[in-house]
């Protein structure tokens, strides 16, 4: 599903993003967000309905690179809003101000975890000093991409993927107590679709300190970069959305398709996507059979 041809110099990122409140809750607090390093933050227009909405973007990537974001807020009607907006406000700011043009993937990822410590901070110290916001939080799904590398910094249960060679890997594993119950054999993908409730490990602003956890990925051409909220992924399977991925003809027609599917499936929660296509002769196609290798980041030491 190419969103714009392969062809050009360096590498191009054709992006897109959507959120509504779905059909259940009473205010939407998703919140998406798309730096682009060399050229600054991309505006997300409000709509309607309590509704966001990104691109589609077209845009050269830049030495200093680019961000993707998806949070997904908590603790209460007013609360669980403004802790997301806080947190894609600081950590887009912050990479921006530290945007630097180097291949260095430590300094980015450097540059990633400072700028997450700034939002979990801006949203502790609120919520300790407002009684109003106290315990609000938000999940925090990053993906930083720099040259053919995608860095990705996670915190809670908002996932990232990416669509290769007919196939789709999640490239985050949910910090949440279901999650955990599933490795242990306890639930099936299945019966945690319909449990009830999901109480994540990690949020940014709960606590004074939050520890993300840090992966690397190596891009390939015409990958398809997915983040989400689980207002999509605990009703759409990672097969539905590998056979969207096949069958849309577009992006833009990509996210609406499957913003549409949650909210038919009654909407329980916020339901926020954000797509991103890599082309372009400065990344590497894939080999017919490459699958993505989801590594660990570990900083280096010394």
């Amino acid at each position: 599903m190419p969103c714009h041809p392969s062809d050009g110099r360096g590498i191009r990122v054709y992006a897109v993003g959507k959120s509504v409140r779905g059909q259940v809750r009473a205010v939407n607090q998703d919140r998406l967000l798309v730096v682009d390093l060399g050229g600054g933050a991309v505006e997300i227009e409000r709509q309607e309905d309590d509704a966001f909405a990104v691109g589609p973007l077209d845009f050269m990537l830049d030495p200093t690179g680019a961000v993707l974001m998806v949070a997904d807020g908590m603790g209460g009607r007013a609360a669980g809003e403004r802790a997301s907006e806080a947190a894609v406000t600081v950590v887009g700011r912050a990479m921006a101000d530290e945007a630097v043009a180097d291949s260095d993937g430590p300094a980015f990822v450097g540059r990633m975890g400072r700028a997450l410590a700034k939002a979990n901070e801006a949203i502790h110290s609120e919520g300790m000093s407002d009684e109003r916001y106290r315990g609000m939080g938000t999940t925090a799904t990053v993906v930083g991409i720099q040259g053919s590398t995608a860095y990705i910094a996670q915190v809670g249960d908002s996932r990232a993927y990416v669509a290769r060679n007919r196939s789709i890997t999640r490239l985050t594993r949910d910090q949440s107590l279901v999650q955990d119950l599933i490795d242990m054999g306890v639930l099936s993908e299945e019966d945690a679709r319909r449990a009830p409730s999901n109480q994540i490990l990690q949020a940014l602003g709960v606590s004074a300190k939050v520890e993300p956890a840090l992966t690397y990925h190596e891009l390939r051409r015409d990958d398809v970069l997915l983040l989400c909220s689980d207002g999509l992924s605990r009703v759409v399977t990672d097969d539905e959305v590998q056979e969207a991925v096949a069958s849309a003809v577009d992006c833009t027609a990509l996210c609406d398709q499957l913003v549409d599917l949650a909210n038919e499936r009654g909407g329980p929660d916020n339901i926020t996507l954000l797509v991103a296509h890599l082309a372009g002769d400065g990344i590497d196609p894939p080999d017919d059979d490459e699958v993505v290798l989801r590594r660990e980041y570990s900083p280096p030491t010394g």
